[in-house]
């Protein structure tokens, strides 16, 4: 199985419908065109993909504001968007100026600036010219123009990049670039947008994919089900000086029922499998999945290693992982990911020759094929960020992907399937334990959520908000109901107590720092009650220098096995 996880949380103010991060439109540009381009072109190719529903619902939002502009001249509300259609920019040596520079610089710099002399050009006259006095001053509008296009043409999927002529045009003409060329540059965004929604429905009408998602805006089911839950895994650990989150087994469905709304609305069907946030599980939470008709759901092994461990299962351990398992309470199947596997994708491969890469990969399948003790019934999960690895790869992957699903439908002994057809066509026999040691993909706990001085302090900041939630929420009239409803569900996120702590990058624990605390604020206005003074102060600082910047992690601890 190859589940890729399609993710981003929400940028926007809800208030405003600005977005403050152009991630979800660059990652959709990049990535999701690019494996459904894959996917497309090798009739033998399947994989389950799994989408959170805030992500779908900010994909129809970009391409009908991209719409809204090339047909109407409507406002883009994506700073990023809107500088690159902008008629008048900053003016040379001002702040502004030197701002917009400065995010066209946030692409891998081997992979994505490296790789195009006219944008290396670009890039290293900018940071000669802050090296001088006043040497902003010296810098052009064009300058400006030419560096916000190369940052979008740096950000497209290699799929297009290889077919679609204007791409290639833009490339050629390498600067210079006029207001007709970045409507085009638009053009092409738009298209590519259009594509994924027909493209991944397609494919799963044909039997070649199987669509999946998550909880509508990603929380930690299991903390909002339980925080002593952490302890299960971590019994030492400190908790939010709030002793449970208010309400939170009604946030929890109310999280997967809205997800399944919006999920099925996009793409006209209602997934079997629920790729919970962050692999996040515990007994609680199966039995809600279960209870919400979900077929599967699947994690890290670690939590499978630490499920044997425990006492309610002893003498019950199956020899190997890549199975099937029900645990006691929920008829649903789970499956635990290879971290080992997942890993050498995410963190190694991305410096080897594609080939190569995928050779070794096929070794270590038909290694684990071969040491099973039931081969029919061996199910191997490879479980990873559709996204944030293919950056590190030469050409975004676009050798490694290809040679993957190649060699992978070719193979004499391997099968390439879904979860969802495995179940139908294999009726697997699942191995039966009693208790599951709650826990996430990410080393097994949920350490990367709770538990360190600000992550706790953002739970307490949560949960106090979700208090006054509970007290003014009544006498809203319908509208300023929901309003709420979705604004409170955008603080219940994950990501940002993912990034809260000090073994993070600073710039991105400043980012989404503030962006908790502007989600916060926005829940306090839209309830009409005011803001805790503490919103108006950043509470995590970073300042760590982790693995991939921090937005991939490996699933087992450093030192672990």
């Amino acid at each position: 199985m190859l589940c890729w996880h399609m993710h981003q949380p929400d940028y926007r103010d809800r208030l405003t419908g600005e977005y403050y991060f152009p991630w979800t439109y660059l990652h959709a540009l990049k990535d999701y065109t690019d494996m459904l381009a894959h996917l497309e072109a090798n009739p033998r190719a399947c994989a389950v993909v799994n989408f959170a529903p805030i992500l779908l619902e900010q994909l129809d939002d970009y391409l009908s504001q991209v719409d809204q502009y090339l047909e109407k001249g409507e406002p883009i509300r994506d700073p990023m968007l809107a500088a690159l259609m902008r008629d008048e920019q900053p003016t040379p040596g001002s702040e502004a100026f030197q701002t917009l520079a400065e995010n066209c610089l946030r692409a891998h710099r081997d992979r994505m600036i490296e790789r195009f002399p006219a944008y290396r050009s670009l890039v290293q006259v900018f940071e000669q010219a802050i090296e001088a006095p006043q040497g902003l001053n010296y810098l052009t509008e064009q300058f400006l123009i030419d560096i916000l296009v190369w940052y979008h043409l740096a950000w497209l999927g290699e799929h297009h990049r290889r077919h679609d002529d204007r791409i290639k045009a833009l490339q050629e003409k390498r600067g210079g670039f006029t207001k007709e060329d970045r409507r085009t540059l638009l053009s092409v965004v738009a298209d590519q947008l259009r594509l994924i929604k027909p493209g991944y429905r397609a494919l799963h009408e044909q039997g070649r994919i199987e669509l999946a998602m998550s909880p509508y805006a990603h929380p930690i089911l299991p903390l909002l089900l339980d925080f002593d839950s952490a302890r299960q895994a971590m019994p030492k650990v400190s908790l939010p000086e709030a002793s449970q989150y208010p309400g939170g087994e009604a946030r929890a469905h109310w999280h997967v029922r809205h997800g399944l709304e919006v999920f099925e609305q996009y793409f006209g069907c209602r997934p079997k499998g629920c790729w919970a946030s962050e692999g996040a599980l515990s007994d609680a939470t199966l039995a809600l999945l279960s209870e919400e008709q979900f077929l599967w759901s699947a994690t890290g092994d670690s939590v499978l290693h630490n499920s044997i461990k425990h006492k309610d299962n002893k003498g019950l351990a199956p020899k190997h992982l890549h199975r099937a398992y029900q645990f006691e309470g929920s008829d649903l199947y789970t499956f635990f990911r290879d971290d080992g596997l997942s890993d050498l994708i995410g963190f190694q491969y991305a410096d080897w020759h594609a080939e190569d890469a995928v050779g070794d990969l096929l070794n270590h399948l038909v290694n684990i094929a071969d040491h099973s003790d039931d081969p029919e019934a061996c199910v191997i999960s490879i479980i990873m960020d559709g996204e944030n690895a293919w950056e590190y790869y030469p050409e975004n992957a676009w050798h490694f992907l290809e040679a993957l699903y190649r060699r992978l439908g070719d193979h004499p002994r391997l099968e390439l399937t879904t979860y969802e057809a495995a179940l139908a066509e294999r009726e697997l026999e699942p191995v039966a334990l009693k208790h599951m040691v709650a826990g996430s993909w990410v080393y097994g706990t949920f350490s990367t959520w709770i538990g360190d001085r600000d992550k706790n302090r953002a739970w307490d900041m949560l949960c106090e908000a979700k208090a006054v939630y509970d007290q003014s929420v009544e006498v809203l009239n319908e509208a300023e109901r929901e309003a709420a409803e979705l604004q409170l569900a955008q603080c219940e996120g994950s990501d940002w107590f993912w990034w809260f702590g000090d073994y993070n990058p600073s710039g991105s624990v400043r980012d989404f720092d503030y962006l908790f605390r502007r989600h916060l604020t926005n829940l306090y206005t839209l309830l009409k009650q005011p803001a805790p003074e503490y919103l108006k102060s950043a509470f995590s600082h970073g300042g760590g220098s982790p693995a991939a910047g921090g937005v991939m992690r490996k699933g087992h601890a450093e030192g672990a096995t």
